[in-house]
C-alpha cells in the first residue's frame, strides 16, 4: 500500500493591485521544481489577490498542510505619495496560521530577502530562505521529512538558543523549468493581461538604491533559452496567452544570449508579444530590430534621471545621450518605450532637476514615470550614505517606508515645471488605474502604458 505523500501548501500574501495584479511567479517556479524532486508530494496554492481571508482559514482547515510556505512579495507600495505598507496584512496572514495549524511555516519571496531578519522575528516562522528558493526548500524538505533540520542550507534562516542566523548564499541553480496554474492564469490573464517570465537572475551593476542584488545576487545567471521558448509555445498553445513579460532585473545585460533567444523565438514563429525591463546602456538599434522581430513591443526604461551629475550619483552606468539616442533608435524600430525616473534623490538639485525636464524635451513618443524620493533599504549604498548623513541611525527600522528627500528643492512646482516640457509625465499619485481597467475590459492585453502618451 502506497503512503500518502506529504502535503505543502503555498501562500502568496500580495494583495496589491496597481496598476494591475501581479502573478507570482515565484511560487510556479518552486512549485515546478520541488514536483519534479518530490514526486510524492501534493501541492496547493492558496493566492490573497483571488480569496479573503476566510477562504484562507477554511483552505488550511480542509487541506491540512504539512509545511506551509508563504511568500512575501513587497513590504510596501513604494509610493511617496501614499506610503502603503504591507506588513500589517503579513501579520494578520502569519496569525492564521499559528491559530489554524501546527505545520511548520517557511517564509521567503523578495521582501523576506531584503529584511530576513527583521521579518523573522516579526513574523516568526520556522525556518525561512532568503534569496533564490528551489533547492534550498528542496533540501529543507527532505531533512525534515528524515526527521532533523539539515541547518547547513544555502539561503537558510533559523533560530536556535543563541538567536537568528542566516546562512550565505554559495550556489545557485541554472536551469528551472517553469509550469503555470490553470487557476491563476485565467485570473491574471483576465486582470492584468499578461504573465511573468525570467530569462536570468542576478544583476551586475551597482544603482545606489537598488535591490535586485541582494535578492538575486551580483552574479548573473542566464537561464535555459530552449525551456523559455518551450514555456512561451505552452502558454500559447494551451491557454492562448500571447504576452508575457521578462521580469529579469535588467533584459539587455547579456545580449549573447539574448540574440540567442530572440533568435529561437523567431525560428519558432512564436506569436508571442512582449516587454521588459531594459538599461539604456549596451543596446544597438540593430538589437533593437532584432528583439522587435522576436515580438518586443514595450521597453521599460530604468532612466531615473536626465542629468549626468544625477546618474552619477545614483550609480548608473550611462549618460544622458545614451539615453536621447536610444529613446531615438526605439522609435526607428517601433518599439513602445517609457522611462522611470527618480526626482529628489541622493545629489539631486534644483539645477540637475531642470536639466532632467529640459534634456526630456529631446525624446519624442514617450512616457515618464516620476516618483518622489529614494525608498532607502537596508544592506544598500544608499542606506549607508543615510546613515552617514545622520538622516538615519543605526538599529532604524526600515521595515516601514523610509524615504531619502533631497533638501533645497522645491518639490510642490516639480508637476508645473514637468508639464512646461511638452511632454507626458505621469506621477505616482494621478489616477491611471482606473483608465486602464477600462482597457482591460476591452479585452486589451499586455502593457497598456503607450496609451497615457500625448
Amino acid at each position: 500500500m502506497t503512503m500518502p505523500g506529504k502535503k505543502l501548501l503555498f501562500v502568496s500574501a500580495n494583495r496589491h493591485t496597481q496598476p494591475y495584479p501581479v502573478y507570482p511567479l515565484g511560487i510556479s517556479y518552486l512549485h515546478t521544481y520541488l514536483a519534479q524532486r518530490l514526486p510524492s508530494y501534493i501541492f496547493r496554492t492558496f493566492d490573497f489577490n483571488l480569496h479573503s481571508a476566510d477562504d484562507f482559514r477554511a483552505c488550511l482547515d480542509e487541506y491540512r498542510p504539512d509545511y506551509i510556505a508563504l511568500s512575501l512579495r513587497n513590504a510596501d507600495d513604494v509610493n511617496f505619495y501614499s506610503q502603503e505598507s504591507f506588513i500589517n496584512g503579513y501579520l494578520e496572514i502569519a496569525g492564521i496560521i499559528r491559530e489554524r495549524s501546527k505545520s511548520p511555516l517557511i517564509i521567503g519571496g523578495s521582501a523576506f530577502s531584503i529584511y530576513p531578519e527583521e521579518l523573522f522575528r516579526l513574523l516568526n516562522p520556522d525556518y525561512g530562505i532568503h534569496g533564490e528558493g528551489e533547492e534550498s526548500l528542496f533540501r529543507l524538505f527532505k531533512s525534515l521529512d528524515q526527521g532533523s533540520p539539515d541547518l547547513t542550507i544555502d539561503g537558510l534562516v533559523y533560530r536556535n538558543g543563541s538567536g537568528i542566523h542566516e546562512n550565505q548564499r554559495k550556489r545557485y541553480i541554472k536551469t528551472p523549468d517553469l509550469d503555470f496554474e490553470q487557476e491563476l492564469l485565467g485570473f491574471y490573464w483576465d486582470k492584468a493581461g499578461m504573465v511573468n517570465v525570467q530569462t536570468k537572475r542576478g544583476c551586475p551593476y551597482n544603482c545606489i538604491y537598488c535591490t535586485y542584488p541582494l535578492i538575486e545576487g551580483h552574479k548573473v545567471r542566464t537561464l535555459d533559452p530552449d525551456k523559455i521558448v518551450h514555456t512561451l509555445l505552452q502558454l500559447y498553445e494551451q491557454h492562448r496567452i500571447d504576452y508575457v513579460f521578462f521580469t529579469d532585473s535588467v533584459f539587455n545585460i547579456s545580449n549573447n544570449f539574448n540574440v540567442e533567444l530572440a533568435s529561437k523565438m523567431i525560428d519558432l514563429n512564436l506569436p508571442t508579444r512582449w516587454g521588459a525591463y531594459f538599461s539604456p546602456h549596451n543596446l544597438t538599434l540593430e538589437h533593437l530590430q532584432l528583439f522587435a522581430r522576436a515580438g518586443l513591443t514595450h521597453i521599460e526604461f530604468g532612466t531615473e534621471s536626465l542629468s549626468d551629475t544625477t546618474l552619477k550619483a545614483y550609480g548608473k552606468h550611462f549618460t544622458a545621450d545614451e539615453v536621447v539616442q536610444v529613446s531615438a533608435d526605439c522609435n526607428v524600430a517601433g518599439i513602445y518605450f517609457c522611462h522611470f525616473m527618480i526626482i529628489g534623490g541622493f545629489g539631486e538639485t534644483e539645477a540637475t532637476i531642470d536639466e532632467s525636464f529640459e534634456n526630456s524635451k529631446r525624446i519624442e513618443n514617450t512616457v515618464f514615470f516620476p516618483y518622489v524620493g529614494m525608498r532607502i533599504y537596508p544592506g544598500t549604498a544608499l542606506h549607508r550614505i543615510a546613515k552617514s548623513e545622520g538622516i538615519l541611525k543605526d538599529g532604524d527600522d526600515l521595515l516601514q517606508p523610509v524615504y531619502y528627500i533631497a533638501p533645497g528643492i522645491n518639490y510642490d512646482t516639480l508637476r508645473l515645471r514637468a508639464e512646461q516640457t511638452g511632454r507626458r509625465w505621469v506621477f505616482a499619485d494621478e489616477d491611471v488605474a482606473t483608465a486602464m481597467n477600462r482597457l482591460r475590459k476591452r479585452q486589451r492585453k499586455g502593457s497598456l502604458w503607450h496609451y497615457l502618451k500625448k
